[in-house]
């Protein structure tokens, strides 16, 4: 009898519970962003943020336990990445890979290791950085290797010399398989499968021998080689063969290529400007030369020294829809930014930076451009907005970041190293001008 009656009460006790309580499936019914709907309301002591929500109450079925969904922007910068033409120290900032958040003032996220340096040796300097959102991988070349890091656990995935000490700026084909990458001041450039670091072959540039700069077209099927020389190689990146060359007037130091990759824009030695070569013809068309009372002077006083990489300008970016071309102005310490909306582009503005820059990369969106100077400039009105720092507050000096975006891990967008123009942004800028042009 005392069994029975301890029975009954546990049954009822039971039934109170399920009474009582509601059922999980109606306690978890959530917005598409994973958030409960009884927590999708704003209010003062508890606003609701779609999409990032991390309060332990929105737990449900479509996320993991306490955390929303995390949509990020950072910036990935390598170290040591360049000096700034001797200005600063290459190493004060040291090894790896500094991660900061574009949406917090560019604050310091984390560092990601990527090589053990014995103290007696300097570590190897980063030539060149590229990321794609199809291995989800970021690829760092440095004079001596060329390595591939995962970035969702931020483990070096693999590496490799390849032949003898490599590489040189890397760049990755738009469906993310393929990787053409400098030899490092030889007379070819490496494709490499981008997954797994095997050598696929190699694109011969006898003419453009010293490998160093290069471009990718947008279609990743054509590839523009830059020696530390005069003559420019264009390859096809599917055959792996040399197509043709372009001859410029002084050494072709950085450059870039516009959006159906059928125009070059290139600094040269001992100019402050660019030369604009037609890449069907093969010929240089313009030369767009700085005031000569802003650098001529100076650059022909022998007295004087000018931080940079022994050229007036070593620096140049087309933004996204290529309405602007901004280059680096060695002798003043600023960048000259040129209208580029017309017949040929027009010097409109300058600004000064915090200290001598030495490579543009513009940002997602074109919203931010970075500087080797440590700057973050907002592109619409030419302000320094932030500074790349470390952990430990020194900014970097570093020429080698990419800006990145990520959702849930996984990376969504990013940039070339190289501020080339983005067919879908130059057409909405054209479509822009045409409806304004119908519409008057």
């Amino acid at each position: 009898m005392a069994f029975c009656n301890h029975l009954l009460a546990a049954a009822a006790a039971f039934a109170l519970v399920v009474v009582g309580t509601p059922s999980r499936l109606a306690a978890q019914q959530t917005t598409k962003d994973g958030v409960r709907l009884e927590n999708a309301v704003n209010r003062p002591d508890r606003p609701y943020r779609q999409a990032g929500s991390s309060d332990p109450r929105d737990a449900g079925p479509h996320i993991a336990h306490g955390f929303g969904r995390r949509d990020r922007r950072l910036v990935y910068v390598a170290l040591p990445g360049g000096s700034a033409g001797g200005q600063f120290s290459s190493e004060q900032n040291g090894v790896g890979i500094v991660v900061l958040d574009v949406n917090r003032n560019f604050e310091f996220v984390k560092r990601i290791p990527t090589w053990n340096v014995p103290a007696s040796m300097s570590p190897e300097e980063v030539s060149g950085i590229a990321a794609s959102p199809a291995t989800n991988m970021v690829y760092l070349a440095t004079r001596g290797r060329l390595a591939a890091f995962d970035l969702g656990t931020d483990q070096k995935a693999w590496e490799s010399s390849y032949d003898g000490p490599c590489c040189e700026r890397p760049e990755v084909t738009p469906d993310g398989m393929t990787l053409v990458v400098g030899s490092d001041l030889k007379d070819f450039w490496y494709v490499i499968d981008a997954r797994s670091g095997a050598l696929k072959g190699k694109i011969q540039a006898p003419k453009s021998n010293f490998a160093h700069n290069m471009a990718l077209s947008a279609d990743g099927k054509t590839v523009f080689m830059a020696p530390n020389g005069v003559t420019m190689t264009v390859g096809d990146v599917p055959s792996m063969k040399a197509i043709k060359t372009i001859t410029f007037s002084d050494h072709v130091r950085p450059f870039v290529i516009n959006h159906d990759a059928t125009r070059v824009y290139a600094n040269l030695n001992n100019l402050l400007g660019f030369e604009i070569a037609d890449v069907t013809t093969g010929e240089v068309i313009k030369r767009i030369e700085a005031p000569a009372e802003m650098w001529k002077p100076q650059w022909g006083d022998l007295s004087k020294h000018f931080f940079g990489h022994g050229c007036p300008s070593h620096g140049i970016a087309l933004t996204p829809d290529e309405s602007e071309i901004w280059v680096v102005d060695d002798i003043n310490y600023g960048v000259l930014v040129y209208d580029n909306t017309g017949e040929w582009p027009v010097l409109k503005m300058t600004f000064p930076t915090t200290a001598s820059a030495d490579w543009i990369t513009m940002g997602l969106g074109g919203q931010y451009a970075f500087l080797s100077s440590g700057d973050v400039v907002e592109v619409k009105t030419k302000k320094i907005v932030a500074q790349m720092k470390d952990e430990y507050g020194k900014t970097m000096h570093s020429e080698k970041f990419l800006e990145m975006a990520f959702s849930n891990g996984k990376l969504m967008r990013t940039v070339s190293q190289f501020g080339e123009g983005i067919p879908s942004a130059v057409q909405a800028r054209l479509a822009g001008r045409a409806l304004m042009a119908h519409t008057k």
